[in-house]
Order: C-alpha cells, then sequence, then structure tokens
C-alpha cells in the first residue's frame, strides 16, 4: 500500500505543471475592450411624422487602458443618451427610411459617451447593425434630407 502511495506521489510529482501554460496562452489573446449597447428603436422621420424605427447596436470601443466594469455599469446611461439624442436630432438615412445615417449618429452621440464614461475612457463609437422595423409601406424620399422636423 505504502509502496503504490509513494508511486502516485511520485508520478504527480513528475508531471508536468498545466497551470502555467495557460497563463501563457491567456497572456497572448488580448483582452476585448469594448461595450455592446442592447439594440435601441431609434425613430426614421419623413417630413415630420415618424414612418419607421431602425433597431440599432452601437459599440462603444474602450481603450486599454480602461476600467471595464466601471464603464459597463454605465451601459444603461448610454442607452438612455442615445434615445434622447435621436429624439431630439433626426438621425433619417439619406437614401432611404430603413436606416439611420451612422455617420451624423457617430458624431452626436460620441461627446455624449465621453462625458458619461470620463475622460480618457473611450477609443471610439461605431454602429455595428441595424435593422428595420418595416421594410414596406414606406413614402419615397422627396429630397436628400426632407422636412426632418416631428409634427403630432
Amino acid at each position: 500500500m505504502k509502496k503504490r502511495l509513494l508511486l502516485v506521489l511520485a508520478l504527480v510529482l513528475s508531471s508536468p505543471a498545466h497551470g502555467s501554460e495557460k497563463k501563457k496562452e491567456e497572456e497572448k489573446t488580448p483582452k476585448v475592450q469594448f461595450i455592446d449597447l442592447s439594440p435601441v428603436a431609434l425613430p426614421i422621420v419623413a417630413e415630420g411624422r415618424l414612418v419607421n424605427y431602425s433597431f440599432a447596436v452601437v459599440r462603444i470601443n474602450l481603450i486599454k487602458s480602461a476600467d471595464m466594469l466601471k464603464v459597463r455599469a454605465k451601459e444603461p446611461y448610454f442607452r438612455d443618451a442615445l434615445v434622447r439624442l435621436a429624439s431630439r436630432t433626426p438621425l433619417t438615412g439619406k437614401t432611404d427610411y430603413l436606416s439611420v445615417d451612422e455617420k451624423r449618429l457617430v458624431a452626436v452621440l460620441y461627446p455624449e459617451v465621453l462625458r458619461i464614461a470620463g475622460p480618457g475612457m473611450i477609443k471610439n463609437v461605431e454602429v455595428v447593425s441595424q435593422l428595420p422595423k418595416r421594410r414596406m409601406g414606406l413614402p419615397k424620399m422627396a429630397d436628400s434630407r426632407g422636412n426632418s422636423e416631428i409634427r403630432p
């Protein structure tokens, strides 16, 4: 019995340590430093009337030294800011009523994200995807922007 115990102990001590190899692999893989906001319904306005919604997923890219948990906890504030901005500033796409203007959305949202997250935390903001609520029965675009004022 003692011989078996000594044999098992010798085998365990002579085997390589696998824990150190996993740490090396983890160090090689880069940390993901972004936050994807839950899909937010953004209004699409034509001639002052609401004609559609586009469900947009926005990604906030962080700098490498940012505190991920601290910024991730502010995700509801980012979504709230996006909804408020979209209701104040029409983000209707230039070509159709199926999507929002991504460049305009990023330009309007970026200062708010910086204000909420704090200085030196945010790298950039990008729109990952958009999905319109309706695809048919939409009015035709009259000009490049149309009248974007919302009327009841």
